[in-house]
């Protein structure tokens, strides 16, 4: 099958929301690159972003590097320590934002995340836009209403984790 006969796919990560239940449900990190290759078998992988929270930390740094590297755009916000102690950093707007200015151009989304905010865009994406989104999370920590709202729920796996 020829790339040209691919359905053209959006790929948008939530990172910070990957990372911990990745971290929580498996004790392990996910496999960035397993994910592409498994999305570039099947998919013409339109766009692929990654959003991520930038804290000057090195490791963190490096760890961008590597998404880009293999194909992502990553997009970084601040990290922001609230005088109460509290802190802020998602990109739930951002991320809704590019997949409604995305969802014209593509034939499918794919969402790796567990937020529930989430099943509100998915819905109006299918409704609006006839457009399916899958969704990548991990089993238990993934809210019910987004899986609802998934056109496919894809529980995260082995094959997707690094580390055995």
């Amino acid at each position: 099958m020829q790339a040209v006969d691919k359905p053209k796919v959006g790929i948008f990560v939530d990172v910070q929301n990957i990372y911990y239940t990745c971290r929580e449900s498996y004790k392990k990190n996910f496999d960035y690159n397993a994910f592409w290759a498994k999305m570039s078998e099947r998919y013409q992988i339109d766009c692929a972003i990654a959003y991520a929270i930038y804290r000057g930390d090195e490791k963190q740094s490096q760890f961008q590097n590597i998404l880009r590297a293999i194909g992502f755009e990553v997009k970084l916000k601040p990290f922001i320590q609230r005088r109460d102690g509290s802190a802020k950093g998602d990109w739930d707007v951002g991320i809704t934002i590019d997949m409604l200015e995305h969802a014209k151009q593509l034939d499918k989304m794919i969402l790796l995340s567990g937020d529930g905010d989430f099943a509100l865009l998915l819905g109006h994406l299918a409704h609006n836009y006839h457009i399916p989104c899958d969704v990548y999370g991990a089993e238990y920590l993934t809210a019910d209403v987004l899986k609802h709202a998934a056109a496919e729920f894809h529980c995260i796996d082995d094959s997707l984790l690094l580390g055995k």
